[in-house]
This record gives C-alpha cells, structure tokens and sequence, in this order.
C-alpha cells in the first residue's frame, strides 16, 4: 500500500470536515446555545491533524485500487472518530461510545439515535447532525473530488469504492467532471426541497434540516416525534417525492435532467423500485383495512406510502407507530428493508439491481437443472452482465447475511428480545434507521451497552460502505508496503 499518498487523502479530508464544522459554531455562537466553543474545538483539533497528515511527503502520487479502498475505509472510520469530538465536547454525548454512534448512523445516513431528547439540543449540534448525513449522502469522498479534484487518474478508486452499487459508472470521463455534476443534482434536489417545505409552512431552520436528511435519505429531525409532529399532510407528500427521488439512480436523474427519456424508462431496477413501493403500500393498506377495520382514507393511504418509502429508501422519518400495525405489515416493511433503494442513490440496503439480478441468476440456474445444454447470459438494461459481477453479488450478499446474524447475536446479549435484535442489526446493515420492538420508532438505541453500540457503529459503516472496502482492511496483504 502507499501509506503516504493514502495518508495524503486523509489528511485532505479531515481538512474538509474540520471547514464543515464552522457552520454548526457559527450557528452555536450565534443562538448562545453553548455549544459554538466546542465546535471550534473540534474543528481546530481536526484540521491540526488533517494539515499534518498532508504534509507528509508523498514519493509516489500513482494510486491503485488497494489504495482507493483503503483510502475510502479510513477516511470513514477518522471522519466518524473526529466528528464525534463535538458530541464529546458540547457534554450533549460525554459517552465517547454514544458519541461515535452517533457521528457514524450520521454519515453513514442511517439515521439511529441515542439521543433521548432531540427537541432540547443545541442548534449548532442539530445541525451538525444534519450535516453530516448530508455530508455521508452522495458521499464524502466524491465531496472531496468535487472540491479538491487533484488526484489524477486514481481518483476513479476513491469513487468506485464509495459508490453504492455493483456496477459502476461514470457520467463523464473526468471523475472530478462526475463529481461535479452528482453533488449538482444533490444540491439541486436539497434547494427545491427547503423551499416546498417553507411554503408549506416548516420554519426556516426545520426546513433545511429537513432537506439535509430527506435528500441523504438520512432520516434525522429535529422533532422528538419526527415528521408526526407537524401533523402537515401537505409536508409529508413533499417528503415522500422527494424521498422517493433520493432513492433514484442519480444518473437516472442526470438522464432526466438532459431529456433521455428513454434510458430513464429503460431501466429495469427503476421499473423494480416503483414496483416494489406501490405493491408494499397496497399489502398494508388492505392488511390495516382487514385487519383493523380502518376505512381507506387518504390518510390512512398517506400513513401507509409514507412508512414504505421511507424504509425502503432507508431514510427512516416516522409519522406512526408502526409497530402498532398488524404482523403482517409490519413484515412487508421489514422486506423493504432488506431491499432498499437504487445502487448510485443516497439509499441504503441490497440495492434493487442485486435484488433484479439475483432473481434473474436464480432462474437462470432452474433453467440450467431442466436442460443442462442451454447457455445463457444475464443482462441488465440490454447490456451483458459479468460473470464476475454476478459472483460478486452473491458473495456480497452472503457477506450481508453473516454480519446481520452476527449483529443480531451481539445485541441479543443486552436481552431486548429477537425481534429488537434482529431489526436493530438490520436497520444498521441497511442504514435505515429506527427498528422494531423496543427499539422502534419511538424509541431509540441509547438502552444499548456500549459493545452492541461499538458493533452497532460497525455494521453502519459496513452497510454505507458495500463491505469490501472496510473487509479488505483486515487482510495483511493490504498493508504491505509498495
């Protein structure tokens, strides 16, 4: 590995966070919330040791992709240790434990709290959550091309080890080009939706927050009761479309952007996303009508399309207690869960094109049993499918698995039951948010020991970053020195 050029990018990141965490002072000193000093510590800490990292001398700039991957992992893990310092240093989260979990459900846009009472925090620390889904959405490696694109060629690492997805693309042939132009759909998206919000009558602040974490299909509010707390239908159809866009392929919406209609159209996973969310939000409407005798209102239609867009998006608002809705609903949500958004959105979860693909292997491989001659290729939106790609996909799946039953067998030691268990552990693999049982959306996580919080932190991390990229750190191999 090149230890100096991987330190040189850490060091260049730590530089960015430590800028992004002016704003959150800024707002603290302003609003005497107390916590504008320990900002400004924070940042002055993170910047001492990004600045001493990149002036390190690097001898060899050519990057390749062991040290994209382990650029990209790192960068994770310092960001999350470092943006815990505000929590930290605020006493909001003197736990250095809660504190990183924390910082980690907020870049990894999760959105899992240990917070007990957000509506009594400080501005600048509600924004500083905010901001770092915001940061975590797109990414905070492609923020970082965006901003400082002078990584030449191996730049295209950093992205591909970042980016959600088991096919990989670029929308121009310069990766700071892609960059420039994802985080311009990104902002784009986040503007129209402080403003839909503000003229549906959110105040100012709330909107922005709100924008930050709906875009980064993050999930967290600045209200102890979420989005329910503006009782708005008005506000939580905005959401939902704006939600919904979040877990669209950016280059879908790039393609949208520039009239190509057609590949928008084309798209398999696109057609898979919009019908997996109608079919969910029909299962529970007809479930709570049968079950609980509830008329089909537009409310009760609202409840039930907000509640699946949201967990399949992986954003995790909540406008009702769905732990209250009958076994079955509660099940479809959970297969949601599983699923998830589009590869190369903000989502989380398997991605709809693993979803689209491992269905397409297994009939392909019923096909082979029934006639052991027949050869054929899988393709995705007209174009063929590696064999390799598709091998990678069923070992990211099994990688999936074993860390969300291993997840599950860690919290299970704090005696939650399983069903707080295992959706604690899947809502962190998936980066949705809040769970089932006890930790459910009223809840929170703050319950938790520290070691199903630390392990917790771990699987967000996993989730966000596709697992390889943080697997790889654990093979020797990689560290050896070139």
């Amino acid at each position: 590995m090149n230890y100096t050029l991987v330190f040189h990018i850490l060091g260049l990141i730590l530089r960015v966070e430590a800028v992004l965490m002016l704003p959150a002072a800024v707002i603290g000193i302003a609003t005497r919330g107390g916590d504008g000093s320990a900002f400004l510590l924070a940042a002055g800490i993170t910047l001492a040791v990004g600045q001493a990292l990149v002036m390190l001398p690097a001898k060899n700039v050519k990057m390749q992709a062991r040290d994209g991957f382990a650029a990209v992992a790192l960068s994770w893990i310092f960001l999350s240790l470092f943006g815990a310092l505000p929590y930290v240093f605020s006493g909001v989260l003197p736990n250095y434990a809660d504190a990183v979990f924390e910082t980690v459900s907020g870049f990894t846009t999760t959105g899992a709290s240990v917070l007990t009472f957000i509506e009594g925090q400080p501005l600048g620390v509600l924004f500083w959550r905010a901001q770092t889904q915001w940061m975590g959405g797109v990414g905070v490696l492609v923020l970082a091309l965006a901003l400082v694109p002078r990584l030449g060629e191996g730049s295209v690492y950093l992205m591909r080890a970042e980016s959600p997805g088991p096919i990989k693309s670029k929308l121009t042939p310069k990766v700071g080009d892609t960059a420039k132009i994802l985080y311009s759909i990104y902002i784009g998206l986040t503007v129209g939706e402080v403003l839909c919000l503000r003229l549906a009558g959110m105040p100012w602040f709330d909107a922005v927050i709100h924008a930050f974490t709906t875009i980064s299909t993050g999930g967290f509010s600045v209200k102890n009761a979420s989005i329910a707390a503006y009782e708005s239908l008005i506000i939580e159809w905005i959401i939902i479309i704006f939600m919904f866009l979040s877990g669209i392929n950016f280059a879908l919406l790039f393609f949208a952007v520039r009239r190509n209609f057609q590949a928008v159209f084309h798209s398999e996973e696109l057609r898979s996303y919009t019908f997996m969310t109608l079919i969910a939000s029909g299962l529970i409407l007809a479930d709570r009508a049968v079950h609980t005798a509830q008329a089909v209102t537009f409310q009760t239609v609202t409840d039930s399309v907000f509640q699946v867009v949201t967990l399949m998006t992986t954003t995790g608002y909540m406008t009702y207690d769905y732990v209250l809705w009958p076994t079955f609903s509660q099940v479809v949500l959970i297969l949601v869960m599983f699923a998830g958004g589009c590869a190369g959105s903000t989502a989380g979860g398997i991605k709809q094109i693993r979803v689209v693909l491992l269905m397409k292997n297994l009939r392909r491989e019923v096909q082979r049993i029934l006639h052991p001659r027949l050869v054929t290729t899988i393709r995705s939106d007209g174009d063929r499918v590696e064999e390799s790609t598709l091998s990678g996909i069923t070992l990211f799946f099994f990688a999936y698995i074993l860390l969300l039953l291993t997840g599950t067998l860690v919290v299970a030691w704090d005696d939650v039951g399983f069903t707080s268990a295992f959706t604690a552990s899947l809502t962190c693999i998936s980066n949705v948010g809040p769970a089932f049982g006890s930790l459910g959306p009223t809840s929170n996580f703050a319950a938790l020991s520290n070691v199903s919080k630390v392990f917790l932190s771990l699987n967000m991390l996993l989730g966000r970053l596709e697992i390889m990229p943080l697997l790889l750190l654990l093979f020797p191999s990689l560290w050896k020195k070139r």
